[in-house]
């Protein structure tokens, strides 16, 4: 099983972006997901997860009140929809399907390949 992330791209400065992470084989309606993000030479860094339900969210501090999650369950779809953003937010973003506890990367599978976004100041 592999989570099919998109709609990355090259966008200026202060621009939006909306990312979609779809689950085709239907196996994420009871899980909570989130989504990561990894610039070249970094490790990959959490940047939002939303519960099964969708009624609880978290965010990294440094995209708190721009970055918004979501997920439409009829869908078997997660949204990660990107606001004002920075050229430090240039980075590989990545869905995962939460396994246990905690925003670490190993409490997370499936990943797929990512789709690239990158912000030009």
């Amino acid at each position: 099983v592999q989570l099919q992330a998109s709609g990355g791209g090259l966008v200026q400065a202060g621009g939006s972006l909306r990312l979609s992470c779809a689950d085709s084989k239907r196996t994420s309606t009871n899980n909570g997901m989130g989504w990561f993000r990894q610039a070249p030479g970094k490790e990959r860094e959490f940047v939002a997860s939303i519960s099964w339900r969708g009624d609880s969210t978290s965010y990294a501090d440094n995209v708190k009140g721009r970055f918004t999650i979501s997920r439409d369950n009829a869908k078997n779809t997660v949204y990660l929809q990107m606001n004002s953003l920075k050229p430090e937010d240039t980075a590989v973003y990545y869905c995962g399907q939460r396994i246990g506890p905690g925003s670490g990367a190993s409490m997370y599978r499936y990943w797929g390949k990512g789709t690239l976004v990158t912000v030009s100041s």
